[in-house]
């Protein structure tokens, strides 16, 4: 059976599908990824490009790596949502932001990379509450 995956941005403007299972799910927390997130590191699923389709105002960012690659960012063209990326240095595949899949069940985080630049906020302490849903909260003053 092919596994295949949809996901769109937050308005929903720009969708895509997949074919395939993904080669690898990692987390990374180099400095651009913690820029596009804002946050402390993005996750996301490398496919083979070939079975990639979209649809929608998806724009795109470019920018040289550290490794002298070119990297591409896609991001929707309205909402800001960021959607996938791709490198000169791995060019048959294409890397999706795994919270932008309708349904990531079964994939797990494989790998973490530039461990080294992690930040140190980037993680729950013991102690910090959690709550289930939005909750019913306000700050005081």
């Amino acid at each position: 059976m092919t596994q295949k995956y949809a996901g769109k941005c937050l308005c929903g403007a720009t969708e895509y599908e997949v074919i395939g299972a993904p080669v690898i799910v990692a987390q990374c927390h180099c400095e651009e990824c913690r820029r596009l997130s804002g946050t402390g590191h993005t996750i996301g699923a490398m496919f083979s490009k070939s079975g990639f389709s979209a649809s929608g105002p998806a724009k795109e960012f470019t920018y040289q790596s550290s490794k002298d690659s070119t990297v591409t960012k896609g991001f929707c063209g309205q909402c800001g949502s960021p959607l996938y990326g791709t490198n000169t240095r791995t060019p048959e595949y294409i890397t999706l932001s795994l919270g932008t899949l309708d349904d990531a069940a079964g994939l797990e985080v494989q790998v973490v990379i530039f461990e080294g630049r992690k930040q140190h906020w980037d993680q729950l302490g013991a102690d910090v509450a959690t709550f289930e849903t939005q909750p019913d909260w306000t700050p005081q003053d």
